[in-house]
């Protein structure tokens, strides 16, 4: 446990600094605001590609849903707490450097700067503290040595991001408009419905399979921890999912002649 949290410590904030490094090399004309925006999305999709890959790890070595272990559904929570630790720190100096380019001198690391960011990153920050708080707890202790095979599955849910940052980096880049762009955009939309949201009835399938009883009755037979950590999971993701689409139909529906309005 102490090992994997000081690796993990170092190893995201160190992969950080090394990209903003590189970047300074091989883009001197950048800002900074946007070396640090690229950086923390380049390392956005690291997390997200251990983290699927641990979680299909689990998943497919873990035959029986609710007794069958597997060391990485434990170890790999270690990493996840410092890298969400990480990533709120970056979005938080995303944010700063944002406002800056906006005209907004606030001072870096004051009371103002840090409650504006917040305000305006709330959900994210919520998401985050929330895994931080809840559901480190009860993977690690509350849950016992039972659903490893859930916890696989939560990790899987990461499929989605590393596509959704190359997203956010084609923009960064000014490449909305490319094949490339649109293509990256059916496969976020494809694989955050897949892993973020039929995610949570495919658990409650397997769970039913698995004992042999009709997936309705599953809320009622596992524990209500259980139900409210993935009500509390799947909401954020539900509205995300929706702010999606929503900029899928601009991005699909506009004719040439709108977006150039």
């Amino acid at each position: 446990m102490w090992r994997t949290l000081a690796l993990a410590s170092a190893f995201f904030p160190g992969l950080f600094a090394l990209c903003i490094r590189l970047l300074r090399w091989a883009a001197p004309g950048w800002s900074l605001k946007d070396r640090i925006l690229l950086s923390g999305r380049l390392v956005s999709t690291v997390q997200a590609t251990m983290a699927t890959v641990s979680g299909i790890t689990v998943v497919l070595n873990c035959k029986d849903v609710v007794y069958d272990r597997h060391w990485l559904a434990v170890e790999y929570i270690w990493v996840l707490v410092p890298y969400m630790t990480y990533d709120i720190y970056v979005m938080y100096l995303c944010h700063w450097h944002k406002s800056r380019d906006r005209g907004i001198a606030e001072k870096k690391h004051s009371l103002a700067s840090v409650w504006s960011f917040l305000l305006q990153e709330r959900l994210m920050v919520t998401h985050h503290l929330f895994i931080l708080i809840v559901l480190t707890p009860i993977t690690q202790h509350f849950r016992g040595e039972l659903g490893d095979f859930f916890v696989g599955c939560i990790f899987i849910a990461e499929l989605s991001t590393p596509f959704v940052s190359l997203g956010k980096i084609l923009m960064q880049l000014e490449m909305q408009d490319t094949l490339l762009h649109k293509v990256n955009g059916i496969i976020i939309l494809v694989t955050f419905f897949l892993c973020r949201i039929l995610l949570f009835p495919f658990m409650y399938a397997a769970y039913a399979r698995q004992v042999g009883i009709p997936i309705y009755m599953v809320p009622f037979r596992i524990p209500l921890h259980c139900n409210i950590a993935n009500a509390s999971l799947i909401a954020p993701q539900l509205y995300w999912f929706r702010l999606i689409c929503r900029k899928a139909a601009r991005l699909y529906g506009s004719s040439p002649a709108d977006k150039s309005r």
